[in-house]
């Protein structure tokens, strides 16, 4: 027999595995999601303080520290990320001026609030200071300058989100109507979503053709058979948006389309019969029961649409020069010269960005979303 001392072990050790049973079944699992998401965060990070140098037998990597980033924002690749800038003008900086006088209000206002953390006031703090600083670039460079890839995504963030949740949202309040063939148009409005991102650009660089593509001889009719699209920016820009709009609107259709299906219909009913019409059932019934639904659908949306990348490089490759290109984009480019650490330096600040506009969404309105549920 064992002695009672190994028989006490043991029977310790399975009363902490029953106590701890669910931590212990989770763990691999932890551990594996932890091994995959941190490891290349972290070699990423390596990457965008060193200098890749080809070397006898293979490469070295040299550490630089913050060169890369330098180059980025204030070097010979300034250009490339943030754009050429022009000098502002009296109905810019009144622009400038208006925008961080909200900011600067909003900020005081949450500082006066009851129950302020140092938490929050250090994440509006960088909020602002990230969107004052962008404030600045989109009107130095969208006045009268050359915008670079962060402010292309940036455009194709916020510009394509917003047009395909309205869209999404007017097809889905349409498709919950009692309408013939309703079932046929749910199912027609969500195809694009089964196509591939790579084929979606190669069917619009198709359609986008104005000399052999189905549409040439409409092009013609209209007078646009010779109009080079792809080498105005943008026009181009347009073209990409117009695709990845095309492709995302369904994901916001069927998201909402369940939701506005899923409130009370009770409540409906009731504002019917007192007399209610359709925007005032919107505005007190539909909406603030779909809030919670939407806001998350934007914010996945908003990280979703950070990452573009397919539809630029196969319609225009990027150009006409960096016109179109996304900081995706940007950053394979640079991977595919073989400057990893450039392209590492990019990824960071598109991590960077994205982090802060994510965030900032969900505070700022994901969480009052979820407070306007009834």
């Amino acid at each position: 027999m064992p002695p009672s001392g190994a028989r006490g072990g043991r029977d310790r050790l399975a009363e902490w595995l029953d106590r701890n049973a669910g931590k212990v079944f989770i763990l691999p699992a932890v551990l594996t999601l932890l091994a995959f998401a941190l490891f290349p965060l972290l070699v990423s990070a390596w990457l965008s303080l060193t200098r890749l140098r080809l070397a006898a037998g293979g490469f070295s990597l040299e550490y630089v520290g913050w060169l890369n980033f330098k180059k980025l924002f204030f070097g010979s690749q300034q250009y490339h990320l943030l754009g050429t800038f022009d000098r502002l003008g009296a109905t810019d900086w009144s622009i400038v001026g208006a925008v961080l006088a909200l900011f600067l209000y909003l900020f005081v206002r949450y500082l006066l609030r009851p129950g302020v953390s140092v938490v929050g006031v250090i994440g509006r703090s960088i909020a602002f200071t990230v969107a004052s600083a962008l404030t600045v670039l989109l009107v130095a460079t969208l006045g009268g300058g050359f915008p670079g890839s962060l402010v292309v995504t940036l455009f194709y963030v916020f510009a394509g989100v917003s047009i395909q949740f309205g869209l999404g949202l007017g097809l889905a309040l349409l498709c919950s109507q009692n309408i013939t063939g309703r079932n046929l148009f749910r199912i027609v409005f969500f195809l694009p979503l089964m196509v591939t991102p790579v084929g979606i650009a190669y069917m619009f660089r198709m359609l986008a053709d104005m000399h052999k593509g189905p549409f040439a001889h409409l092009w013609a009719a209209l007078g646009l058979g010779e109009f080079a699209w792809a080498s105005d920016p943008w026009t181009a820009r347009l073209v990409v948006l117009i695709g990845d709009t095309w492709q995302w609107t369904p994901f916001m259709f069927i998201v909402l389309l369940a939701a506005i299906e899923s409130q009370p219909r009770d409540q409906m009913e009731a504002a019917r019969i007192d007399g209610a019409g359709g925007w005032q059932i919107f505005r007190d019934i539909t909406w603030p029961s779909i809030a919670p639904v939407a806001a998350t659908v934007v914010l996945i949306r908003l990280i979703e649409a950070f990452k573009i990348i397919d539809l630029p490089n196969v319609l225009t490759n990027g150009g006409p020069g960096i016109a179109t290109e996304s900081l995706t984009l940007h950053a394979f480019i640079a991977w595919r010269t073989q400057d990893l650490g450039g392209s590492a330096a990019v990824g960071y600040t598109l991590l960077f960005v994205a982090t802060v506009a994510c965030l900032s969404f969900f505070n700022f309105a994901g969480r009052k979303a979820r407070g306007a549920a009834p």
